[in-house]
């Protein structure tokens, strides 16, 4: 039963192989790095960039499709830390993108890959006239591939979400939360400052009373129990 198993892994190697006119394996005899009889690279690929002009070097891990990158990829500094996580259809990324430094995550891309055999796209955008209301329009995507959803940055000590940028085929849509969130009495001084440009002393001072009725609240993102 052993023979006949190691046979027929023996065998599907084999067929794997003969489709590579390169290739190499790894240490556990995996066939890695193939390139089939027509160029194009196939299956698990380990591609290394080396450090060049001061830019670190990285390994990248994944497969190709008919000479396309494919699925998610990997990648890794020489070290071995990992420091990106990308997806990709057709060649281009697609879906989300991760990067991370040695202490936590650094910042997400969303991507939107196009088929090359169909350049055109549907897309769900907000009626102009009533915002709970949404139409269907058929857009066509000029670029390989596009940002297209929400793209976070975070606070790499903390792990905080500090922005989001939302994209729309590859348009900036909105900004939130730019930077970390100001202190009370950053707000405070802010708008102090704003109140003294250029307004006559009664208006300053009339203008200090109303707000300091105002209860300013800063969210710092603690779960109260």
């Amino acid at each position: 039963m052993r023979l006949i198993f190691f046979l027929s892994i023996l065998i599907i190697s084999t067929n794997c192989m003969a489709q590579c006119a390169t290739f190499r394996l790894n240490a556990k005899g995996d066939t890695l790095n193939c390139t089939d009889v027509n160029g194009k690279k196939q299956g698990k690929w380990v591609v290394r960039v080396e450090s060049v002009r001061g830019e670190p070097g990285y390994d990248d891990e994944g497969e190709f499709e008919n000479g396309k990158r494919t699925g998610p990829w990997r990648r890794y500094n020489l070290t071995g830390d990992l420091i990106a996580v990308e997806n990709y259809r057709w060649g281009n990324k697609d879906g989300l993108s991760q990067y991370f430094t040695i202490n936590g995550i650094e910042h997400e891309e969303f991507w939107h890959a196009t088929n090359p055999l169909y350049p055109y796209d549907t897309v769900f955008v907000p009626n102009v006239n009533d915002p709970d209301k949404y139409e269907m329009k058929v857009v066509k995507v000029e670029a390989t591939t596009v940002k297209h959803g929400n793209w976070r940055y975070y606070d790499t000590e903390s792990g905080k979400l500090i922005k989001t940028e939302s994209y729309l085929f590859d348009k900036l849509q909105e900004v939130k939360g730019t930077g970390s969130n100001p202190t009370a009495s950053e707000i405070n001084e802010k708008r102090d400052a704003a109140f003294s440009n250029g307004k006559p002393k009664e208006v300053v001072q009339f203008e200090k009373k109303v707000m300091k009725k105002k209860k300013i609240v800063v969210r710092d993102g603690k779960v109260q129990y």
